[in-house]
């Protein structure tokens, strides 16, 4: 699947801290430098409106570092149905599998899927055409992440890629990409914790992003 771009469409990045990086929360409207933070979102917002420059599209981003996909859900309707986006791009999952294994207040894999899930019906019955681009959560070991994190983000994981598939959406490997880069760069120079993209690694996250979604 790829995602079809139309004229004056509305895409909204949606996610936690990965997503959030430093975005201004005054900086509302579409297109603002500011509003769109630091990270994946900005730099793929970059190439979007530069190679779709008659298209007049309005991006924004409203991820909310440490969200789990419950917090998620407290504010799906005020941060993204109200926008009623044409595209939302999702990237959720580490924090709920960080606090599940540690301070048992992420959700497990089953209650995750099942508010997925419920995300993705409740903006159907809004927006019945919005597109959904559903992004692997991921980890690398090194920093916090060790492999014990590995079993249960995979699983997230294959929930998420199942869920694209299952609302014909499209499904970002994030996780095969950075793979990818760690074979010839170290983990912590793309992930700095095992979990938070440096600049290489959002640069990592865009491109992958821009080639599985636009191609």
């Amino acid at each position: 699947m790829s995602i079809k771009l139309k004229p004056h469409s509305v895409i909204l990045f949606q996610g936690d801290s990965i997503t959030d990086v430093g975005r201004s929360r005054q900086a509302i409207g579409p297109n603002n430098p500011d509003g769109l933070g630091g990270g994946y979102p900005q730099l793929i917002s970059k190439h979007l409106l530069k190679s779709y420059p008659n298209h007049y599209l309005q991006i924004y981003n409203r991820g909310v570092s440490g969200d789990r996909i419950r917090d998620l859900a407290h504010r799906w309707q005020n941060d993204t149905l109200r926008l009623l986006p044409n595209i939302v791009s999702l990237l959720i999952g580490v924090n709920d599998t960080w606090n599940y294994l540690y301070m048992g207040m992420g959700s497990d894999p089953k209650d995750y899927q099942e508010v997925y899930r419920k995300l993705l019906q409740d903006t159907r019955q809004v927006q019945p055409d919005t597109q959904f681009v559903l992004c692997e959560p991921f980890v690398l070991i090194t920093g916090e992440v060790t492999e014990e994190w590995l079993k249960d983000i995979n699983e997230r994981q294959e929930i998420a890629r199942g869920l694209a598939q299952e609302y014909n959406g499209v499904a970002v490997p994030f996780q095969s990409a950075l793979d990818k880069a760690a074979n010839n760069i170290s983990p912590h120079k793309l992930l700095e914790d095992g979990v938070h993209p440096t600049d290489l690694g959002h640069r990592v996250l865009a491109d992958c992003w821009i080639e599985t979604v636009l191609s």
